[in-house]
């Protein structure tokens, strides 16, 4: 069975950063992303994420969804679930600005997902991770894309540490 993996862009890569766009693939392989719409005191903009990302704050304002809807929809998703995440520290930390903006209670958990790899696995992500990139023709660097490349990534690590004990 595949994890639950959940990916997250955020404003930037500093203390004042915020979520911006959310994306996830669950272990079915649905999928579900939405950008965010800042909150009023969401105000920190780092032009450098938005090199990465490729998302504009003017576009946010634009299309995003509110954050309370946003986190309604993660918790009717993920309810009672564990999601795993390759940057929990920073993820962990983009949900939880999420959940405390809203008031609303997180009813799932995030865990790193190398806590389900081996040994073997962590060595052949890095190439692996390319491969399906190269592969899937996935070069946009967005949530839910990033969320299908890692767990497409674990599938095939996980596989080849079966066929090769």
């Amino acid at each position: 069975m595949l994890p639950a993996i959940i990916d997250i862009e955020a404003s930037g890569f500093g203390r004042n950063s915020y979520p911006i766009e959310v994306g996830i693939v669950l272990p079915d392989q649905k999928s579900f992303c939405n950008i965010i719409r800042p909150a009023d005191e969401w105000t920190y903009w780092d032009d450098s994420a938005e090199a990465v990302h490729g998302i504009t704050r003017e576009l946010l304002l634009k299309k995003g969804k509110p954050p309370h809807e946003v986190a309604d929809k993660l918790n009717q998703l993920l309810q009672g679930t564990k999601i795993y995440t390759d940057a929990w520290s920073h993820d962990i930390s983009w949900i939880g600005k999420l959940y405390d903006l809203t008031d609303i209670p997180q009813l799932f958990s995030l865990d790193s997902l190398r806590s389900l790899m081996t040994e073997q696995q962590a060595a052949l992500w890095h190439p692996t991770k390319e491969q399906v990139i190269s592969e899937l023709h996935l070069v946009r660097h967005r949530a839910s894309t990033d969320a299908l490349i890692l767990q497409e990534t674990f599938r095939r690590t996980a596989a080849a540490g079966i066929n090769n004990p």
